[in-house]
């Protein structure tokens, strides 16, 4: 994820979270540390190709670098690590890719920055009303550790706390 990403993902965050959408300023402070050589933060983008109708002329160049208007972001993800320890901060798949494999394609990513990270362990918070995402996180080992009663606000929504040791698992997509 670069800052040009940003607007597309806060589009997609909030009609995926419309109470607890995070705001701009928190995707740029995410961003902040996600570059450099002290970086402990690794931001992804799905992106899917829009296409172009038979007979139209090739696309031309959208406002953003690297980007065109035939391209729509489909999901984003975002891993935070320090000290041996990868926290999962946000995982979202746009609604009408639900099911197609692109949540388990975003974690596999995550998990893959929290090898480099050499993280032994991995967090995450999700909401406990959340099943279709905890089967995902369950998929992939991780185990429920303990509750964060209302984790979530403004909707006072606990959050089910889940961890994953990194020690020995294969990391495939």
């Amino acid at each position: 994820m670069r800052w040009w990403d940003i607007e597309p993902v806060l589009t997609l965050e909030r009609e995926l979270f419309p109470e607890d959408a995070w705001s701009p300023g928190m995707f740029w402070s995410e961003l902040a540390h996600a570059r450099g050589p002290g970086a402990s933060r690794r931001y992804v983008v799905a992106e899917l190709s829009r296409g172009r109708p038979e007979g139209e002329p090739p696309e031309e160049p959208a406002d953003e670098p690297g980007r065109t208007a035939r391209r729509r972001i489909v999901g984003y993800a975002g891993l935070a690590a320090s000290g041996g320890l990868g926290d999962v901060q946000t995982i979202a798949a746009a609604p009408d890719l639900w099911g197609t494999g692109l949540g388990a394609r975003l974690l596999t990513e995550l998990l893959q920055h929290a090898t480099a990270f050499e993280c032994e362990e991995v967090l995450l918070e999700v909401r406990v009303d959340n099943k279709r995402a905890q089967r995902l996180y369950e998929r992939f080992g991780f185990e429920p550790i303990g509750f964060r009663r209302g984790y979530y606000q403004p909707g006072n929504v606990d959050a089910l706390v889940m961890r994953l040791r990194m020690q020995g698992i294969e990391i495939n997509g």
